[in-house]
């Protein structure tokens, strides 16, 4: 009992620390200002000019739990293997009857929006929102503030200029507004490499390696040793990273695991059959893979950063072909937000509320926790509602290590930075020949160009991408993680906090997943075809459908998971992933022109374990977290 008790003042001290500085600020005229409300880059040394008061804004507003401190410590128990309360989740509709808002809350919501002008579009069961839309010059009158554009990260994004108001007597209803500024338009999916056409085609070059040094490079120098590098793996089947990982008996029967992104690739369901096929997989049954568009989301196209469809598509297909590969008879939910950025808050509301799946897995993120404190809160009530009633949420950790190239400082990818999700790291994974284990490093790394006669720069080169981890800047340090997460990770980062990832799988596109995507060529063909691919976005689904695996290994989900994973801290259930004994590096071959060799082709040396301020320490670090998933994993989630 006193490790439940320790546990419920730190979850309160985790979402208070974000959520008290969002409580509504009551003056004498009427109105309460919703503090947090305006993001900290809307300031006068990014301003450009005024809004269009003419153009068009849809937004959500939000409102709060009841008894949000009865919520948390509810979350907190459900996931305690200590507490007497472990597993006992919430149905939605039991969630619903004790803590969602009344339907006379929404409708005073409804009701003072409709009266500034605006069209209200939806409500959903658990009326944790109310989506409205209308124009920027109702958006100022109704919340008494102007509108700017502000020049931000090579954008041009609108936000209110201040935090907004609401009147007095919602004060105690609303607790966040979304979609009013243009944060939303910030998010990255972690991969790399409307109805739009097949994305271009991407073909991994040749030469390349069937398993971890079937093929070596010879010809180049190796600036860390005498022998000769091998040639980069041409991209890891489910059966390898399953033999790798010692994982088997199980293949997700009775799962449904949801993955959330943006649009639908309109060939997946013929490019998950291929791939499979080819893979000798079960090919999905019917209605094995359904997709949806969550109700209430916007159809309008944003601006700033161009919409994407293509590069929705191959992420779609890698999360799919993730989960499918782990877990063949398990459901995927595929929910697709109609565009980019503004509704991924609204598709994971509709997985979590309507209890789609009891896992979901999210490849998305912001490279950055300084987002406006009236957007961060909302996500987590709906991550909260998750785990209450027993839905594990995973998300990709991201692909920048500790983002000080990218942003200029050091920080946490959000939502993995949340303390009630799973966030996922990724390696670099050694499979030999007969599918067997040979070793991992953290996933960072720099690289080098073949001129001919030397690698420049010298290596091991420039910084590329790595798994993305540290300390958050917002959240504190979460129970389940005090005494497994090291001092020293807090004192390399210059705080103390929750750390990032909690678990971690291959994610390295160097030694990445091979999937199958209808592509369009140069020529104009469109065919099926496949790559190599790789990101926490692989990461995150990989652990995810080994996560339905445990579900029906054990006969119950886990839910939120990380209380568990922390207990078995250090057991023969992870791998812990520490530095190589000596340098890893990879020769990887590029086609010039992406699809084949006739514009020429050339080489990158790889050098792995390259993770800027964070390190692949014994026990817990801030790359890799736990560690990766070993035989005995299944079982010790029983």
């Amino acid at each position: 009992m006193a490790i439940a008790t320790v546990v419920l003042v730190l979850a309160i001290s985790i979402n208070l620390s974000v959520a008290a500085n969002t409580l509504p600020t009551t003056s004498s005229n009427g109105r309460s200002t919703l503090n947090g409300s305006a993001p900290t880059w809307a300031n006068n040394n990014n301003y450009k000019s005024p809004a269009d008061p003419a153009s068009y804004v849809g937004f959500r507003l939000y409102l709060g739990w009841n008894n949000p401190s009865k919520v948390e410590s509810l979350a907190q128990a459900v996931s305690n293997p200590k507490s007497p309360s472990y597993g006992q989740y919430l149905t939605p509709s039991q969630f619903h009857q004790q803590f969602a808002p009344s339907q006379s809350q929404v409708g005073a919501v409804q009701s003072w929006l409709r009266s500034q002008g605006f069209s209200v579009e939806y409500t959903p069961s658990n009326n944790l929102y109310v989506s409205a839309e209308g124009t920027v010059a109702q958006a100022q009158s109704a919340f008494g503030t102007s509108f700017g554009l502000y020049a931000v990260s090579g954008l041009v994004v609108r936000s209110p200029s201040s935090d907004v108001s609401i009147p007095s007597s919602l004060a105690g209803i609303v607790t966040g507004v979304l979609g009013l500024d243009d944060s939303a338009q910030f998010v990255f999916t972690n991969h790399s490499v409307g109805d739009a056409p097949p994305p271009p085609a991407f073909v991994s070059a040749q030469p390349c390696s069937t398993y971890w040094g079937q093929n070596q490079a010879v010809g180049f120098t190796n600036p860390y040793g005498t022998g000769t590098l091998p040639y980069a793996p041409c991209g890891y089947t489910p059966q390898q990273i399953k033999g790798a990982y010692g994982i088997s008996g199980y293949d997700g029967s009775g799962q449904t695991v949801a993955i959330i992104d943006a649009y639908a690739a309109p060939t997946i369901v013929q490019d998950v059959n291929q791939w499979s096929i080819n893979r000798g997989l079960p090919t999905l049954t019917a209605n094995q893979l359904v997709q949806v568009v969550a109700p209430g989301t916007y159809n309008h196209p944003e601006k700033g950063i161009a919409q994407d469809p293509q590069g929705w598509y191959g992420e779609e297909t890698l999360d799919i072909e993730a989960v499918h590969g782990m877990a063949p008879a398990a459901k995927i939910v595929y929910v697709g937000a109609p565009n980019n950025f503004q509704d991924l808050d609204a598709a994971l509301n509709y997985v979590v509320d309507r209890h789609v799946a009891s896992i979901v897995t999210n490849s998305y993120g912001f490279r950055t926790e300084i987002l406006p404190q009236g957007y961060i809160k909302p996500y987590e009530s709906i991550i909260l509602q998750g785990v209450v009633t027993g839905i594990g949420i995973y998300f990709s950790s991201g692909d920048n290590n500790d983002e000080s190239l990218v942003v200029g400082y050091t920080t946490t990818d959000w939502p993995a930075s949340s303390p009630y999700v799973t966030a996922v790291g990724g390696t670099s994974l050694a499979v030999g020949a007969s599918n067997n284990y040979l070793f991992e490093t953290a996933w960072g790394t720099k690289t080098s160009s073949w001129t001919g006669t030397t690698w420049s720069p010298t290596p091991p080169g420039s910084w590329l991408y790595g798994s993305g981890g540290g300390v958050s800047r917002i959240f504190s340090e979460p129970s389940y993680q005090v005494g497994v997460v090291l001092k020293s990770v807090f004192t390399a980062q210059g705080r103390t906090g929750r750390a990032v990832p909690d678990i971690s799988a291959v994610g390295d596109p160097n030694t990445g997943y091979l999937i199958g995507e209808t592509q369009t060529f140069p020529n104009g063909t469109i065919a099926y075809s496949e790559y190599r691919i790789g990101g926490t976005s692989l990461s995150s689904p990989l652990i995810a459908g080994i996560m339905a695996l445990a579900d029906q290994a054990a006969g119950h989900p886990h839910g939120f998971a990380n209380p568990l994973f922390y207990s078995l801290a250090g057991s023969a259930a992870f791998t812990d992933i520490t530095h190589p004994s000596s340098t890893v590096a990879v020769v990887r071959a590029n086609y010039v022109n992406s699809v084949d060799a006739s514009a020429g082709v050339v080489y990158r040396l790889r050098t792995m374990d390259q993770t800027l301020s964070l390190n692949a320490t014994p026990g817990y670090d801030d790359v890799t977290g736990l560690g990766t998933p070993t035989s005995s994993f299944l079982s010790a989630l029983k």
